[in-house]
């Protein structure tokens, strides 16, 4: 690298007097484990490059997430165009952080990167980090550990859990035993300043000419910022978006926490990225045009094919939440229609403790990793609890397909200077089961870009728009929509301590949080609806 410091790199396929397009993997995961994909690679005409990023495994230097990945992948790949076994056209691959190395590379104009293909990848570390303002508090927990190790003489805690209560959240890197800079760094740099700027390629993917495949789950922890990144990029003709029914563990895969999807839903990832490379790396290009969006629509499981996302066929079309008139709804009680209140409703109304924050899922369901929190699971012990408002729809007598992103547009107030806005569109189906289909989160304080914190004022009435990110699905007959609201989605995020103190705050306060149903203040879900 450009500092004098090497990194540890195998070569797959290199022939004496032959030259060939190269594809690049870049991994802190150990690069031994993409030698499988590297010699399928390498089977096909390629030269593979498979490297462990700065400290990580074989490689010298010290390792911070992303922080030397933009300037050490634009080395190596001015490396791998000089090398006599190079045609001077490069591709990369891999999924989550080996994804989002390759848009650091892209956004610094890599000399000779002609094609990409980043699965369940984010090109913002910030949007890594935190949704709708609030810390992904079970991936950074975890996330710190691995990236500031213990010295000599400590040994990590075997369980992190009881850590996501530590207060304050800035300080807790010590209670898990050592400092990890990096870690107290995430969690006090809670709005995207300039702490992370230099780990920021958004900015720069709509000046790219890069060919990119992007390949994600509706379930991933990344879905939105990888539909995004498909967005963001300018050309039409050299994109691709392929969007599954997948978590961030699950990609590619038919049965994703115990529910199968179909054997349609299985997708060869590799496959596909080939494919992808022969068409813009390779001599005789595959001139057989290809659709630009693929998208799997679940509950129907079949595949489909558009020209954008959404779908230039999908209608954005308002569900309206009706009040269950009284406090504290529970299942069923709220209602969802497609007719706005006739007259003023009541409001419906929670209370969220921060000390006995909702549950990101059940505590049956099957132990998720700290990368795959959002899971088509059953829902219905917590829509039971007292802190969740539930709107459902009447069962569908035919099929209802959405695809696209949905949103939730609230009135809602509180009693207190803060508060999250949980919400996740739900299948319900026959026999009662709940499964979620998208999810989201607000922190009121995060509400304006550009002014943090806008903390609120308590009583007065608020318009908030919950981003609850991009799914696409058929409700079936006999099935039914449904929404859930609550003030948290623990661990999965970390709790609104409802006193806008931020991550150095330790003082805690009971909030009631109402949802409001009248003619002037209209809560609603809007739905991208497929004809």
């Amino acid at each position: 690298m450009r500092d004098g410091i090497h990194l540890a790199t195998d070569v797959y396929g290199e022939a004496p007097g032959a030259r060939e397009p190269v594809l690049l993997m870049r991994t802190p995961y150990n690069k031994r484990g993409a030698k499988g994909a590297a010699e399928r690679f390498a089977a096909r005409g390629y030269v593979v490059v498979v490297q462990d990023t700065r400290g990580a495994y074989a490689s010298e230097g010290k390792y911070v997430h992303y922080n030397n990945d933009d300037q050490d992948g634009f080395d190596t790949i001015e490396w791998i165009v000089g090398q006599p076994w190079s045609n001077g056209k490069v591709g990369m691959w891999g999924s989550s952080h080996p994804g989002a190395v390759q848009w650091s590379a892209a956004a610094d104009r890599s000399y000779g990167l002609i094609a990409i293909a980043p699965t369940a990848a984010p090109s913002s570390f910030y949007h890594t980090m935190y949704q709708g303002g609030a810390l992904r508090l079970g991936l950074t927990a975890g996330a710190g550990v691995a990236i500031n190790p213990p010295p000599p003489g400590i040994t990590a805690p075997k369980d992190l859990s009881q850590l996501h209560y530590h207060l304050p959240l800035a300080t807790i890197d010590r209670a898990i035993g050592w400092s990890m800079p990096w870690l107290k760094g995430v969690v006090m740099h809670n709005r995207p300043d300039g702490f992370w700027r230099r780990l920021e390629a958004t900015p720069e993917l709509g000046k790219l000419n890069v060919a990119a495949q992007n390949i994600v789950g509706y379930y991933d922890l990344f879905c939105g910022e990888t539909v995004e990144n498909f967005l963001r990029l300018p050309s039409r003709r050299n994109k691709q978006l392929i969007l599954g029914p997948w978590d961030h563990s699950t990609v590619g895969k038919q049965v994703v926490a115990g529910v199968d999807f179909g054997p349609d839903a299985k997708l060869d990832v590799a496959g596909e990225n080939l494919q992808w490379f022969d068409r813009f790396l390779k001599p005789a290009k595959d001139p057989r045009p290809f659709s630009p969006v693929r998208y799997f629509l679940m509950g129907a499981n079949v595949w489909r094919a558009a020209e954008n996302w959404p779908p230039p066929d999908a209608v954005s079309t308002a569900f309206y939440l009706h009040s269950a008139g009284k406090s504290n709804t529970r299942a069923g009680d709220g209602r969802l229609t497609r007719v706005p209140p006739a007259a003023d409703e009541p409001s419906d109304s929670f209370e969220s403790d921060p000390d006995r924050p909702t549950p990101s899922e059940p505590e049956d369901a099957p132990q998720p990793s700290r990368s795959t929190p959002w899971r088509p699971v059953d829902r219905r012990s917590i829509e039971d609890r007292q802190d969740v408002l539930v709107y459902t729809a009447a069962a569908q007598n035919t099929p209802l397909s959405i695809a696209g992103r949905v949103l939730a547009d609230l009135w809602v107030s509180v009693d207190a200077p803060d508060a999250d806005w949980a919400v996740k569109l739900v299948d319900v189906d026959p026999g009662g089961a709940a499964r979620g289909l998208a999810e989201g989160i607000l922190r009121s304080s995060t509400r304006d870009p550009l002014k943090y914190p806008a903390l609120l004022e308590p009583g007065r009435r608020y318009r908030l728009t919950v981003d609850l990110g991009h799914t696409a699905a058929t409700i079936l007959p006999g099935h039914a929509l449904r929404v859930e609201v609550a003030g948290s989605s623990f661990p999965m995020f970390d709790r609104n301590l409802h006193t806008g103190e931020g991550p150095g705050g330790t003082r805690k306060q009971v909030c009631v949080q109402k949802v409001y149903h009248s003619r002037s203040a209209v809560s609603r879900l809007q739905l991208p609806v497929l004809p």
